[in-house]
């Protein structure tokens, strides 16, 4: 099966060499030119890699980076850009691209990072389907979207990679710090309580019966475990 790139690149000329090119190295490729239209394509599709320009009509290139990471889109980004100030390349890594690359550029050397890129995420660790169903419960990884009973349940970003977490580590006893160190990384000020009360509203929202859970569990003096 061919490997599937988006571009998202407003400059028809440089939009349509890039699609040229890559199509005859063998990737099938789908572009867009507006930010909300790539973004909305990128999260309805499934792609390979992102080829994700800066300066955007309708959303900026960091918009559309963040909102994607911010929807558990783990998709590769390889962000292009006129500028060549290393803070912007600094801010587009934060946000969440993979690499970064100024315009002008070599088509070989866009071709190398894309091979990159590609080899990096198939050598990451598979943790199966992009969807997972436990119960009456259906989690799509890749949409950030959780079901219950074929009816949509609305889970914070932090209870969704919570949860996520916890599926990815099925089976194994997970302490509180580990929980705060992983999934509270970009907070300061988790504690235990934290991590207790998310635990207690993710089954509050998926288990049948909160009270008696069956999937999301204490260990007592340990921590939790999900046994999906």
């Amino acid at each position: 099966m061919h490997r599937r790139i988006l571009i998202i690149e407003d400059e028809p000329t440089l939009q349509l060499l890039l699609s040229e090119r890559l199509e005859h190295e063998g990737y099938s490729v789908s572009a867009a030119s507006a930010g909300d239209t790539g973004l909305e394509l990128a999260i309805r599709e499934r792609f390979d890699l992102i080829i994700l320009d800066l300066m955007l009509p309708g959303k900026s290139g960091l918009d559309v980076c963040l909102d994607l990471r911010q929807r558990r889109v783990q998709t590769p980004i390889l962000m292009l850009t006129a500028r060549g100030l290393v803070a912007d390349k600094v801010v587009g890594l934060k946000f969440g691209a993979d690499d970064y690359l100024t315009k002008p550029f070599d088509v070989l050397e866009l071709l190398a990072r894309i091979e990159a890129l590609l080899r990096r995420a198939s050598s990451r660790p598979h943790h199966g389907s992009p969807v997972y169903e436990f119960d009456s419960v259906r989690v799509n990884f890749q949409a950030a979207e959780v079901a219950k009973n074929g009816d949509s349940i609305h889970l914070s970003a932090l209870e969704f990679r919570l949860l996520k977490y916890f599926i990815e580590h099925r089976g194994t006893v997970l302490s509180r710090d580990e929980l705060m160190k992983n999934v509270w990384n970009y907070s300061g000020d988790a504690s235990s309580r934290t991590v207790d009360l998310h635990i207690l509203w993710l089954r509050q929202k998926l288990e049948q019966d909160p009270a008696r859970p069956r999937f999301l569990l204490t260990v007592r003096g340990m921590g939790y475990k999900f046994s999906g």
